[in-house]
């Protein structure tokens, strides 16, 4: 394990329940599994107040993942970036004296793409980024290398719930966009105004719940023999057509 790698992880059980109850980000906590019921019902209880994915592992992963150390079979992963909120986001687009314009990731796995996207996501001035609290990567030093230093300039926002997240950006005045084969041509689309635009995961596109709440579909036309692009690439193309929209030539 790398030296970065090891300090974003914090272990042992009263190390780890200090750190649960103060104020850092905080990605994941794995337990061990048959591990003393006192110390795990104490970490799921401060875990669960504070809506943290809890894993049950084996105890060979914390070991892999502490370099052997007295993990006391609690580990804690510790955010490598901080995350922004909501309304960090809204006053980006405010101090640029522009309408908003968000990307909602739902449920993007692979680090290199999430890197990929803010660095894109920088230069085509959009003002920040919602990604899910589970099941889905997060800020990590891969992330932050494949961005290039785009990590630090692009707000990331972690959230609960991407469905009830889009209602909210809707009573916001916001309009939804996703990705679908049989959308509209993403060549077509304006995004001046107030705006979302929802990427799918990279095997199952957008979630149906998530395809409910959108406004509009956009679709990229494509006449070659493979009929889907990876993630970080469409993230690209409509970034750059809310970027077109934006500011005509």
């Amino acid at each position: 394990m790398s030296k970065e790698n090891q300090t974003n992880f914090i272990y042992g059980h009263y190390a780890a329940v200090e750190v649960l109850k103060s104020q850092q980000d905080i990605n994941k906590v794995w337990l061990q599994t048959g591990l003393n019921d006192k110390i795990r019902n104490e970490v799921l209880s401060l875990a669960k107040k504070r809506k943290l994915v809890v894993q049950q592992t084996p105890k060979a992963k914390l070991d892999e993942l502490t370099d052997g150390a007295n993990h006391q079979g609690v580990v804690v992963s510790l955010s490598a970036y901080e995350y922004a909120t909501m309304e960090e986001l809204f006053a980006k687009a405010k101090e640029a004296g522009e309408a908003p314009f968000f990307l909602i990731l739902d449920n993007i796995e692979d680090p290199h793409n999430l890197g990929s996207i803010l660095r894109t996501a920088d230069a085509g001035g959009v003002h920040g980024i919602i990604i899910p609290k589970r099941r889905a990567v997060q800020l990590t030093g891969t992330v932050a290398k494949t961005s290039t230093g785009a990590i630090e300039h692009v707000p990331v926002c972690r959230v609960t719930n991407l469905a009830q997240t889009v209602e909210a950006l809707k009573k916001e005045g916001l309009w939804i966009f996703g990705t679908d084969m049989a959308g509209e041509d993403y060549r077509r689309w304006d995004a001046k105004g107030p705006t979302a635009l929802i990427i799918g995961n990279e095997g199952k596109g957008i979630s149906p719940l998530l395809k409910k709440k959108v406004d509009g579909m956009l679709t990229i036309p494509m006449i070659g023999h493979v009929q889907s692009l990876n993630a970080s690439v469409a993230a690209s193309l409509l970034i750059y057509q809310g970027y077109n929209s934006r500011h005509p030539l």
